[in-house]
């Protein structure tokens, strides 16, 4: 065999599949952690300067806040490993990877493994949908203060009273009190507000967060098919060399 038929029956020993889903997984956990981190720290600056002047008034909040940074490193960190382990599953369970080191074997325990892994991709598939939908929060949030901010904008010049009375009341989407003060933002205080670059960039980060969480969604759909089709081939091949055998 020559050099050339080596290197495509190695290339076709490559889990394409794995291999996209892992790319698109480590790309959307960076995006969604990286971006999620910076804007919840904007979130915290922005209240403190502009709906609770008290900090006693958004304490828990901050810590809250504080504590889901800590999970977006436990989750980068998790995502990390578990990509390079379903990885390093599709490689040992592509067929044309079995070729080259000659008898295909497999035992309990591998198939063991093989089905865990299936289990625990649907598992943090399910709890990524709901990631993903809890991401969405923030944007949603953030584009109705925007929206409220364009209309003080588009309103004429000799309209400041009206501007005054429209308002972004914080405190009804709970998450400081309804005690705090001012906890909410009117006319020209809150459009210099979403002219800052706290509200400007933090609204963006979370978007791309956002899209980190749904590309995440979708590279854990493709390990799914990928982990289920691994494990209906060991499956195969044992009942095929047990029969065999017989």
């Amino acid at each position: 065999m020559g050099c050339f038929e080596c290197c495509i029956k190695c290339l076709g020993g490559v889990p394409y599949a794995s291999l996209v889903a892992t790319i698109l997984c480590f790309s959307g956990v960076a995006l969604f952690c990286g971006c999620g981190h910076v804007a919840l720290a904007g979130t915290v600056s922005i209240l403190e300067q502009r709906f609770s002047t008290n900090v006693t008034d958004h304490a828990l909040l901050s810590e809250v806040i504080k504590l889901m940074q800590y999970v977006i490193y436990g989750i980068a960190s998790f995502f990390f490993l578990y990509g390079i382990i379903l990885l390093a599953e599709g490689f040992y369970t592509t067929s044309a990877v079995k070729e080259l080191h000659g008898e295909f074997k497999t035992t309990i325990c591998g198939r063991c493994i093989s089905g865990m892994f299936v289990f625990l991709t649907y598992v943090l598939g399910v709890a990524w949908l709901g990631v993903f939908g809890f991401s969405a929060v923030p944007v949603f949030m953030f584009y109705n203060i925007w929206s409220t901010c364009e209309v003080i904008r588009s309103l004429p010049a000799n309209m400041t009273a009206s501007a005054d009375q429209i308002c972004v009341d914080i405190r009804q989407y709970g998450i400081i009190p309804w005690n705090a003060v001012p906890g909410k933002a009117c006319g020209s205080a809150l459009a210099d507000m979403c002219s800052t670059p706290e509200f400007y960039l933090s609204y963006h980060l979370f978007i791309v967060a956002c899209a980190g969480a749904g590309a995440t969604v979708i590279a854990l759909l493709i390990y799914m098919m990928a982990t289920t089709y691994n494990y209906a081939v060991l499956k195969f091949k044992s009942r095929e060399d047990c029969c065999t055998k017989f």
